[in-house]
């Protein structure tokens, strides 16, 4: 080969080192371009995220809104309350009237009584003073030290509960068995009683009697005996000769009371809505409006399986 033939071909292999080196330094360069965008990618994806994580955060952390009880009114109107114009003689009563409930939902007696922390006082027909005895039972029992209590008003046909503390009325019961976007912390109200969270009855619906029949009101109830042990859950419910949902409700806890009326209900009327309890593990008669003058005068009945 010649001197000159040489010299071409070490000008052409330097060209080729010269354009591969360039073509190297052009695909590193690019590459760290890639993984620069990628880090800011990322970095702006984490920062999403972390703001996501932020409002979760205060979501969660919300502050519940505190429903306040007019206790003047409350007492005014004859309700058993810790306001000092509360009716002593009725605070004794039912303190007498809570005693074997208690039992039968925390001590010895609720042995073998399915469900006995959940409590369903009803009566025969409207005007027995159900809702009153709801009431009082609940802030009765919610005025233990060691107690928490949960009323649920489940009378939607005719719900008082929310109109009687003076607290919102919805969303509550009904809308959380539609199965919509409403979600059990939606409906639980608590109130300026240590003790006492409300479930207000909610929206009027015309299939409510299916709806406190659903699978979501027994899964409900469930719930709420099983993950609550501590706390005493008490529904007030529509009247058995009135309505169908009140036997339906009855089904589902393992306490029932009874409420009746002294000197005006028939005894026919309390034995057909005693004859819609003898699935019921406990029945409790709470006879109301009595005129006696003796210690009980709201009349305590008895209880039996």
């Amino acid at each position: 080969m010649s001197t000159i033939e040489r010299a071409l071909n070490k000008a052409k292999n330097e060209d080729e080192k010269s354009f591969i080196s360039s073509d190297l330094t052009s695909q590193i360069t690019d590459e760290n371009r890639n993984l620069e965008n990628n880090s800011v990618n990322f970095q702006k994806t984490m920062f999403v995220k972390d703001d996501t994580t932020d409002n979760l955060k205060k979501n969660t952390t919300e502050t519940p809104e505190i429903q306040h009880i007019d206790w003047d009114h409350l007492a005014s109107l004859g309700f058993v309350t810790p306001s000092k114009n509360s009716d002593a003689t009725a605070q004794e009563e039912y303190r007498n009237i809570k005693r074997p409930l208690l039992n039968n939902a925390f001590g010895v007696g609720s042995i073998g009584i399915n469900r006995s922390n959940l409590i369903l006082v009803t009566s025969s027909v409207p005007g027995e003073g159900k809702t009153y005895s709801t009431i009082n039972l609940a802030l009765s029992i919610a005025n233990e030290r060691d107690k928490k209590v949960l009323l649920i008003d489940a009378d939607v046909a005719r719900p008082s509960i929310s109109k009687a503390l003076g607290i919102k009325s919805s969303p509550g019961l009904i809308e959380y068995l539609e199965g919509q976007a409403v979600d059990f912390s939606d409906i639980i109200l608590k109130t300026n009683m240590p003790g006492l969270s409300i479930i207000p009855a909610g929206k009027q619906h015309k299939h409510s009697t299916e709806l406190l029949s659903s699978n979501r009101m027994i899964q409900l109830t469930e719930q709420l005996s099983s993950r609550y042990p501590d706390r005493l859950v008490i529904f007030d419910s529509p009247p058995l000769l009135a309505a169908t949902q009140g036997e339906v409700l009855a089904g589902l806890v393992g306490q029932v009371v009874l409420v009746v009326e002294a000197e005006k209900t028939p005894q026919s009327m309390v034995m057909a809505s005693v004859g819609k309890l003898v699935f019921c593990d406990i029945v409790l008669l709470l006879l109301n409006k009595t005129k006696t003058t003796e210690v009980n005068h709201y009349g305590y009945g008895t209880y039996g399986h």
